[in-house]
């Protein structure tokens, strides 16, 4: 190993030594190598010392200790790319120091290669640079879960506005703990696709664990049978709005009530998405949530509705033009305000994705089977069909309750009625008066003001035996059992017992 300066010529022909340092060397596999370095000898020097480490470890099958690891890291990214390709470091040395702008373009690639849309994977890795952007994190090895954790906590729900004729962002609030979730699964997903992909040695994120969302602030309720009607009846006969007139609205909110399709699902809607042969509506691939084309069907009176509204339409034109999301948010909100129908109470909010979730509610209420139910929802897990979609009709809580039964107390003349088998008409035979008596004198059974349960009998029931009342006397720890109910009975120490 060795450190020179080369000569050249200039343009006058002259020969000239170069300003920088050349340094000459050998790698374990017997290959030779000439690196430029820096103007000072000096540091040169120092460098070529830590290339010698390098080399024995290299010989050693050994990995650099941590000293090295930190010289390595602060390296320019032109000469680590070189060290990586002597095999001198690991290629993780290299992604470390690398650009997180440069990682997280290549790992929306892996996902959409993987079969995610473009919305799913811009989604994915718009949240990762958010966080990033907000912690100041310019390569990977500058990530501390810490600051992570930190600004993920400080996340604010935001809404756009007009202010000023311009649209600006306002924060309203904190985030709920499910949006805070949705964003440390999606940096812990990155850094683990980084270990993964062998740009990483260790996983910075890998003790983080999502929060359990106790209470979600966005709570959402399903409309009940008299809201949804109700609603549809007065959008149908409204007046325009966001773009849309009435009948298109009640038709759009009617579908989506009765299919469960999301917003974009619906948005994506064409005039050759219907089979009017078979009454069903499709849904591409490409438009749904788990990139799984859907077949739904509908309903009769549906189906002979949209049948007459895309009349005349080329197959390819857009049954329903929806607006921008935030148009259609205060869309529906005013549409509910028409009905009368309050958007947000202390059962949860209603919003556009509420009709899916009065989808589910109604399939439940109708005793479909669950797994039809999460089919029809294109749900993978059935959980999230019967615990998030599935919402408690009042009508059902009602109907619930009066299946109960009639706990009341009768009236005095029906106690009476039931004690005697008529109205204070004593029916007893001869001979069931004939044993009452005889019950009374050989088992110790006496007339006393109180009955069986220890309250306070009317006099006119005293004259009442045990037997004629149609129950057994009970007298506590000194109870008497009889031992057969005929011509003989037998005392047994002071008790009576029935065989």
């Amino acid at each position: 190993m060795r450190l020179f300066k080369p000569s050249y010529r200039d343009r006058e022909g002259k020969k000239q030594k170069t300003i920088k340092w050349y340094l000459d060397f050998f790698t374990p596999d017997r290959v030779r190598h000439k690196l430029p370095l820096f103007t000072d000898r000096r540091a040169c020097e120092a460098f070529g010392r830590r290339i010698e480490e390098l080399c024995g470890l290299k010989a050693a099958a050994m990995t650099p200790g941590p000293e090295l690891q930190r010289w390595t890291d602060d390296l320019p990214i032109i000469m680590l790319c070189k060290l990586v390709s002597w095999g001198l470091i690991s290629n993780q040395r290299v992604a470390a120091g690398s650009l997180l702008s440069k990682h997280l373009q290549d790992w929306r690639q892996s996902l959409l290669s993987g079969g995610c849309t473009a919305t799913y994977a811009d989604l994915k890795a718009g949240r990762v640079k958010r966080i990033f952007q907000r912690c100041r994190f310019r390569t990977f090895a500058d990530i501390s879960a810490s600051k992570v954790q930190l600004e993920i906590a400080k996340i604010k729900r935001t809404v756009c506005k007009k202010i000023n004729g311009r649209l600006e962002t306002v924060d309203i609030g904190p985030a709920s703990v499910q949006t805070k979730n949705y964003y440390l699964k999606a940096c812990c997903q990155f850094t683990r696709w980084m270990v993964g992909d062998r740009r990483a040695s260790e996983d910075p994120l890998q003790h983080l664990k999502p929060r359990t969302a106790i209470e979600q602030v966005r709570r959402r309720r399903s409309l009940e049978v008299d809201e949804a009607r109700r609603f549809l009846a007065s959008t149908a006969a409204a007046g325009p709005r966001s773009g849309m007139d009435g009948y298109q609205r009640g038709l759009l909110y009617r579908v989506a009530i009765e299919t469960g399709l999301r917003a974009s699902e619906l948005r994506s809607l064409t005039a050759s998405s219907f089979d009017f042969v078979e009454n069903t509506v499709n849904v591409r691939s490409d438009d749904t949530k788990n990139s799984k084309g859907a077949t739904l069907p509908l309903r009769a009176d549906t189906e002979e509705q949209i049948r007459r509204f895309v009349a005349g339409k080329i197959p390819q034109a857009r049954v329903f033009n929806l607006p921008s999301p935030g148009n259609m948010s205060r869309m529906i909100r005013a549409d509910l305000r028409a009905a009368g129908i309050e958007p947000e109470n202390d059962k949860g909010i209603l919003d556009f994705h509420s009709l899916r979730h009065t989808f589910g509610t109604l399939l439940a209420a109708s005793g479909i089977h669950p797994k039809t139910a999460q089919s029809l929802m294109r749900h993978s897990d059935i959980n999230l069909t019967m615990l998030r979609y599935t919402h408690t009709l009042r009508t059902a809580e009602s109907e619930a309750v009066e299946s109960l039964p009639d706990l009341s107390l009768p009236s005095r003349e029906k106690q009476s009625a039931v004690k005697t088998g008529t109205d204070n008409v004593d029916t007893a035979s001869p001979q069931e008066k004939n044993l009452s008596t005889r019950l009374d004198t050989k088992c110790g059974f006496r007339r006393t003001s109180v009955d069986y349960s220890g309250q306070s009998t009317p006099r006119a029931e005293i004259e009442k035996t045990a037997v004629s009342n149609g129950k057994q006397g009970f007298c506590g720890e000194n109870q008497m059992r009889v031992v057969g109910i005929g011509p003989t009975t037998y005392g047994l120490k002071g008790r009576c017992s029935t065989y």
